[in-house]
Formats: C-alpha cells, sequence, structure tokens
C-alpha cells in the first residue's frame, strides 16, 4: 500500500525521540554519580582538615601549616556548593525535562497507527469494489453474447438488470476511490505535521540539554575559582615563613641559653 515507507520513516522518528529521552534519563544520572563523588570527596577533605598530625609545629612555619589544613574545610564547603548546584542547576531539570514525554509519544504513536488502519481499512474497500466491477462486468458481456446467440425477452432483461449492477459496481468503485484519497490526504496531513513537531522537539531538547552541560561547565569553572581563593591565605603565610624568626622565638619560649656552663675552679 502506498504510504508504508513513510509509516516506517515516522516509526524511526519516533525511536529516535525516545531514544533522545533514554539519553537525556543517562545524562542525569552521569550527574547524580558526580554529585555523589564531590559529596563523597568533601566529606574526606572536612576529615583530613580536623586531623591532628603535625599539629605541634610551631612558629611561623606552623601558622602556615595550620592554615593549610583549614583551607581543605574551605575546600570541603566549595564541593559542597558545587554538589548541591549540579543537583539543582543541571540534575534535576535534566530529569523534569517533559516527565510525561513517553506518555505524549504513545498517544501521538496511536494516532498515526489509528488512521493508518483506516486508510488501510480504505485500500481494502477500494480493491474489494475493484473486484465486483470486473465480475460485473464479465457477467455483462457473457450475458451479452447468450443475446446474440439466442433472441429472448429474459435475456435481453437480464442484460440490463447486469448493466445496471455493472454501473453501479462502477459507481462504488468511484466513491471508494474517493475516500480512499481523502483518507490518504487527512494521513498524509497529519503525518507532515506530526513529522515536524517531532523535528521541533529534538531540536530543543537538544538545547536544552546543551544549555545545561554548558551550566555544569560554568559552576566548574567558579568551583575552581573559589578553590583557589582557599589557598590564597596559605601562600600568603608560606610567603612569611621565617626559619630565623621561628628559631628566636622558640628560644624565647623555651628560655634556652639562660643558664650558660662556667669553668669549673678546684
Amino acid at each position: 500500500m502506498e504510504g508504508n515507507n513513510t509509516v516506517s520513516g515516522f516509526e524511526i522518528l519516533l525511536q529516535k525521540q525516545l531514544k533522545g529521552k533514554q539519553m537525556q534519563k543517562e545524562m542525569a544520572e552521569f550527574v547524580r554519580e558526580r554529585i555523589k563523588i564531590e559529596e563523597e570527596y568533601a566529606k574526606n577533605l572536612s576529615k583530613l582538615s580536623q586531623n591532628s598530625l603535625a599539629a605541634q609545629e610551631e612558629g611561623t612555619l606552623g601558622e602556615a601549616w595550620g592554615q593549610l589544613k583549614k583551607s581543605l574545610a574551605d575546600e570541603a564547603e566549595v564541593h559542597l556548593k558545587f554538589s548541591s548546584k549540579l543537583q539543582s542547576e543541571v540534575e534535576k531539570p535534566l530529569l523534569n525535562f517533559r516527565e510525561n514525554f513517553k506518555k505524549d509519544m504513545k498517544k501521538c504513536d496511536h494516532h498515526i497507527a489509528d488512521l493508518r488502519k483506516h486508510l488501510a481499512s480504505r485500500y481494502a474497500a477500494v480493491e474489494k469494489a475493484r473486484k465486483a466491477l470486473t465480475e460485473r462486468q464479465k457477467d455483462l458481456e457473457m450475458k451479452t453474447q447468450q443475446l446474440e446467440v439466442k433472441l429472448s425477452n429474459k435475456t435481453e432483461e437480464e442484460i440490463k438488470k447486469a448493466r445496471r449492477k455493472s454501473t453501479q459496481a462502477g459507481d462504488d468503485l468511484m466513491r471508494c476511490v474517493d475516500l480512499y484519497n481523502q483518507a490518504q490526504s487527512k494521513w498524509f496531513e497529519e503525518m507532515v505535521t506530526t513529522t515536524l513537531e517531532l523535528e521541533r522537539l529534538e531540536v530543543e531538547r537538544v538545547e536544552m540539554i546543551r544549555q545545561h552541560l554548558c551550566q555544569y561547565t560554568q559552576l566548574r569553572h567558579e568551583t575552581d575559582m573559589f578553590n583557589q581563593s582557599t589557598v590564597e591565605l596559605v601562600d600568603q603565610l608560606l610567603r612569611k615563613v621565617d626559619p630565623a624568626k621561628d628559631r628566636e622565638l622558640w628560644v624565647k619560649e623555651h628560655k634556652t641559653g639562660d643558664i650558660r656552663p662556667v669553668d669549673m675552679e678546684i
């Protein structure tokens, strides 16, 4: 039947839409895994910042070391904020975009399928009417031949009846062809409209995902910037580390050198 290839093409477009929805879902799952990594990383950074290793370091070096440990807690906070924004600004929108998409696509599929069935039934009616016309024409031809062999009022009456039936069959065929053409026109219009809508939806889906992936990279850039700021004070204190000053402070604190050795007297 005419149009089968187009229906196949429509089904391919429909499958592409459903595949696109699945890809969108898998991207959201990927971002969810990224969020888990960030949360775990932040947890470990926070835990490490509270570690007591080298807590007894003193002086300017001890101050820089203490700030370095504190910077881990600050960095942990940065990663927690990053994971929170990933969830609200990337993962959630990907999950929620067209929540009822599959349901809508099924409705679309059923609508086109109904039109296709209706078109198929119209086509079958045309074939049936065509067959009936052929049979009526054969019957009329046979009765006309019989009249040539044997003239009778009965045969003439049968020819008139056969001619009426043949004419009626021809009218029925024309009516069936007209109904088929109407159904095909309706089906084609719906196919074009639906196909254009599917194409529009695909463009919209791709643009939506692009925007949210851009948001992901923007958040990453911001996170890098904030992470950099957490170590700026550490850098400043490291530049101020002064071994001589530390030694002087240590001597004052522990009062080393206050008691000097004296010569022994006999």
